[in-house]
């Protein structure tokens, strides 16, 4: 009697260590910037879910319409600048600090540290 299970695939896959910036490994313009975004962003989504308000109240916060919220709810925010995001975290009662130092490698990183 046939049990209907197939062979195991032995196929190998190939897996190489990222450097940190997925922007930079996929060869999108601006990596360091797009990771910035996206760290600020995740930022962002963390402080609105813990935050217990509606997506019209926080909204009137931010000044910008509920569909724009929704995209911050649902960790979107590509069409935001760095400086947009910097003030929806600053009208969210969240401090920012900038911090620059000289760079250990060739060129210099961009990084978001949450407390």
């Amino acid at each position: 009697m046939k049990t209907g299970g197939k062979k195991a695939d032995k196929t190998r896959v190939r897996v190489t260590e990222g450097g940190g910036n997925v922007f930079a490994e996929l060869g999108l313009p601006n990596p360091e910037q797009e990771l910035l975004k996206a760290q600020l962003s995740l930022q962002i989504h963390a402080t609105l879910r813990s935050s217990g308000m509606t997506q019209r109240e926080i909204a009137a916060i931010l000044g910008v319409q509920q569909p724009q919220v929704s995209l911050l709810m649902r960790n979107r925010a590509g069409s935001f600048s760095v400086e947009r995001l910097l003030e929806f975290l600053t009208a969210l009662r969240q401090d920012v600090q900038i911090s620059v130092r000289p760079a250990r490698n060739h060129h210099g990183s961009v990084s978001v540290v949450s407390a």
